[in-house]
């Protein structure tokens, strides 16, 4: 007979694969000429995996790591953009940018054997 599963082995995993993924998605952006801001800002109730900037273009980037490409692709809901766009916000009032930056909301898919596919401008910053 098995024992239960543990619950907490289960999230440590998930965090795991979770900071592994966006490990893998800075490498990707790295090589595209992007450069690191900050990794998993947290604030106002939400939370940024990556922030990075390339010329003028500052991104807050979410990272999906699912089983597939277009599963992680799915995985962004109408909640975790609100959530990513208040921490966006959130971030912006603390560090000042240029105002001609350009400022978007770009996701990074991760899928198992294979490479991180970016999408820039996912979707809208609500609020800006």
């Amino acid at each position: 007979m098995r024992p239960p599963p543990d619950p907490d082995a289960r999230r440590r995993a998930t965090h795991g694969r979770g900071l592994s993924a966006e490990a893998l998605a800075l490498i990707a952006l790295m090589l595209k000429g992007y450069r690191p801001l900050a990794r998993r800002f947290v604030a106002s109730g939400g939370e940024i995996d990556l922030i990075v900037r390339r010329g003028r273009t500052i991104a807050f980037v979410e990272v999906k790591a699912r089983t597939t490409l277009d599963a992680a692709a799915l995985a962004i809901d109408a909640r975790k953009r609100a959530r990513l766009s208040r921490a966006a916000r959130a971030w912006l009032a603390r560090h000042p940018h240029p105002a001609d930056a350009i400022l978007r909301a770009d996701a990074v898919f991760v899928a198992p054997r294979r490479w991180p596919r970016h999408l820039p401008h996912a979707f809208e910053i609500e609020g800006l």
